[in-house]
């Protein structure tokens, strides 16, 4: 910006000695007028670069992103209708972290609280498949509860 003034200043008074040397001092306003308005084009488009309108997203990035949370939730509802190991690997943890931003219960902080916060909502039968400390570890391929557990949990967590 203040290279640009500088600049702007230089020409100016480089015009006005120009027609000073050259004896055409009727065109003395009329040039310095011209180079003046140039320098002020200069800065205002300068600083206006910061204030144009951000450009809207294109469709196709709109497109991109609703195909992923479109993906994303296929997967999820596929997770659900899958066996107990994939319940507890992907969709527990998710819904334990939701659970928590939800309530603002930490297990960290107090675990007997934490419980019966979720024993409280989702009642007993459902808090199973929250609960982050009820994961089996022998990688159990018993069927999920499906994709109608999910749905009552998520329902559950939205009416909070």
């Amino acid at each position: 910006m203040k290279r640009l003034l500088a600049l702007g200043v230089c020409l100016v008074v480089g015009i006005e000695l120009l027609a000073l040397i050259l004896h055409g001092r009727r065109f003395l306003l009329a040039a310095a007028g011209v180079a003046l308005a140039l320098v002020l084009l200069n800065v205002r488009r300068y600083l206006g670069r910061g204030n144009e309108p951000a450009a809207e997203s294109d469709y196709d990035d709109l497109g991109d992103s609703l195909r992923r949370w479109l993906a994303t939730t296929e997967t999820t509802i596929r997770w659900s209708d899958s066996t107990r190991a994939d319940w507890d690997r992907h969709l527990r943890p998710m819904l334990a972290r939701r659970y928590e931003m939800t309530t603002g219960q930490k297990q960290s902080k107090d675990a007997m609280a934490y419980h019966a916060t979720g024993r409280m909502l989702f009642g007993a039968e459902l808090w199973e498949w929250v609960n982050p400390n009820n994961v089996t570890r022998t990688g159990d391929h018993r069927p999920g509860p499906g994709r109608a557990a999910l749905e009552e949990i998520l329902r559950k967590l939205e009416q909070i």
